[in-house]
């Protein structure tokens, strides 16, 4: 080594140079690369829409998992003895946690889905605006 220095790790430069695994994308569903603009996400109505149906869903899910957890919630030791009872305390508290993290990501998963019907909002007030400024300049779409 020169100047008797250590060697010194160096990742991604001179000696194996590594090329990312995937790309970023930009559009929901494209292949990477497709319509990347710079940071962040360029997305049509439709995706949009889709986005937004696909985090409700998702929620719903969460939604239907609670019912089964409230049964575990309240699950009952199959006998009257210490151990049965001390058992059932632990799969309750269990249960009420489980409750608890599904109710967290589907309020999570209604809040994406929000922001989507949000941005559906501010995508159909431009179009909106778009549409009467070029009617008013004597344009057609």
């Amino acid at each position: 080594m020169p100047d008797s220095q250590p060697p010194v790790y160096d990742p991604n430069t001179r000696r194996a140079p590594l090329t990312p695994v995937t790309q970023r994308a930009g559009t929901y569903g494209a292949p990477a690369g497709a319509e990347a603009s710079g940071p962040g996400f360029k997305y049509d109505e439709a995706t949009l829409r889709e986005l937004m149906n696909d985090w409700n869903e998702l929620a719903n899910e969460f939604q239907d998992d609670q019912r089964e957890a409230r049964t575990i919630a309240v699950t009952g030791g199959p006998g009257l003895e210490y151990a049965s009872g001390s058992n059932a305390d632990q799969i309750c508290k269990s249960g009420n946690v489980l409750l608890a993290t599904l109710k967290e990501r589907e309020k999570y998963c209604r809040n994406m889905a929000a922001k989507f019907d949000a941005a559906l909002g501010k995508y159909a007030a431009s179009e909106d605006a778009h549409t009467t400024e070029i009617k008013q300049t004597g344009g057609s779409l």
